[in-house]
Order: C-alpha cells, then sequence, then structure tokens
C-alpha cells in the first residue's frame, strides 16, 4: 500500500472534497505564486503539524515527514510579489484559499485533516 491508499482508506467521507474545481481551476500563473504559498503554509501548520500521531499509528511517518520537509522549501521558496498591480491577483487567489479552507473547517478536525493529507496527491497534480 502506498501512503495515499493508506490514508485514503481512512477517509469516510467521500462526498466532500477539499481540493475541488473552484478552488484549482483556471488559476493564472501569476495567481498561483499566491494560492500554492497559502495552501502549502495551511498544509504545514495544520495539517502536517496535527496528524503526525496519526501518521505513526499507520507506519507512514518516514514518507510524512519526507513530505512536510518538501512543502516547507517550496514554500519558503515561493515569494509572491508586493506590487500594487498584483493586489486583484493575490486577492482571487485569497478567495479560492477561503473556499478550501472553509470546506476543510465544516468537517470534524480528524476527518478533514484525514482528507486534507488524503488530497495531497491532487494539490501535487496541480501544482505540476
Amino acid at each position: 500500500w502506498t501512503v495515499k491508499d493508506t490514508v485514503q482508506a481512512k477517509d469516510n467521507i467521500t462526498s466532500v472534497r477539499l481540493l475541488r474545481k473552484e478552488v484549482l481551476q483556471d488559476v493564472s500563473d501569476a495567481e498561483s505564486c499566491y494560492l500554492i504559498r497559502a495552501l502549502l503554509k495551511f498544509y504545514l501548520n495544520t495539517v502536517f503539524k496535527n496528524y503526525l500521531d496519526e501518521a505513526a499509528d499507520v507506519r507512514i511517518r518516514r514518507s510524512f515527514s519526507t513530505l512536510a520537509n518538501n512543502f516547507f522549501v517550496i514554500a519558503s521558496k515561493l515569494q509572491p510579489s508586493q506590487e500594487d498591480e498584483m493586489f486583484s491577483i493575490s486577492e482571487s487567489a485569497r478567495r479560492r484559499f477561503l473556499l478550501f479552507q472553509r470546506a476543510f473547517k465544516q468537517l470534524d478536525i480528524q476527518a478533514a485533516q484525514t482528507k486534507a493529507f488524503g488530497e495531497v496527491d491532487i494539490l501535487l497534480t496541480w501544482m505540476e
């Protein structure tokens, strides 16, 4: 079993998707920098930080740590522009991120963390 299979097998809420098309579809290149950074920081501060014990329980801690470290490296290298004309782009990315965050908060915290970690493959595919 892969990490993805292990985590997704624990996801009992199949009717909800956090990284849905309204969040990830038709994102401009400029907007993607802001959105990726926001999503990676959220994953680092909310998902990885709180899912560590669960990862140890299902014996995926090493892969989990590697993934978290890679997210940290990518997030630290993304420095969105501070120019005024970028404001509308950053606002659009913020609205997309808030859709994701609202969906996360509507679930029980354990279920939300499992779902978010189970959707890492969607995030990585989209980031490519």
